[in-house]
C-alpha cells in the first residue's frame, strides 16, 4: 500500500470524548471501536455500535467529512424493574476525512448485530489496472 493509498481515509482520533458544541444531547458519548480494510477496489470500514437501531443511526457525508453518530436507547420491559445496569447508555459519534481517492456517490452502509459495514469504493483512476501496449 502507498502512502498515498494509506491516506485514503484518515480517522480523527479521540479516545476520550469531550462532549462538543455541536452535540446537543446530554449524556455520554462514546467513540466506536473501527477496524479499516482495503484492497485494489474498495475500503471498508467496520465500527462497533452494539445496542444503536438503525432508525437511530446516522452517517453524514459533508466536505469530505463522513461522520458517524448512533443513539443507543434504554431498553425497559414492562413489568421489569432493574436489578442491575452495567451497560451504558449514551451516543456513539466519529468522524472520518475522506480523500479524493474515494468514490463518495457509491458509499455503501449496513448495521448487522451491532457492527457497522462501509463500503467506500475507490474512483476509477485510483484502481490499479494493466495498460496494454500496441506494437506501432
Amino acid at each position: 500500500m502507498t502512502e498515498k493509498e494509506s491516506k485514503a481515509l484518515q480517522a480523527k482520533e479521540k479516545t476520550e470524548m469531550a462532549p462538543s458544541a455541536e452535540l446537543t444531547r446530554t449524556g455520554p458519548v462514546f467513540t466506536p471501536a473501527v477496524d479499516i480494510f482495503e484492497n485494489e477496489n474498495e475500503i471498508t470500514l467496520l465500527a462497533d455500535m452494539p445496542g444503536v437501531k438503525t432508525k437511530h443511526l446516522n452517517i453524514d457525508l459533508r466536505e469530505d467529512v463522513l461522520t458517524l453518530t448512533g443513539d443507543v436507547e434504554p431498553q425497559e420491559n414492562a413489568g421489569e424493574v432493574a436489578v442491575l445496569k452495567e451497560y451504558r447508555i449514551g451516543r456513539y459519534f466519529r468522524k472520518f476525512t475522506l480523500s479524493n481517492l474515494i468514490d463518495q456517490a457509491k458509499i455503501e452502509a449496513e448495521l448487522r448485530d451491532g457492527v457497522l459495514r462501509l463500503r467506500l469504493p475507490k474512483v476509477e483512476a485510483a484502481t490499479p489496472r494493466k495498460i496494454a501496449v500496441k506494437a506501432g
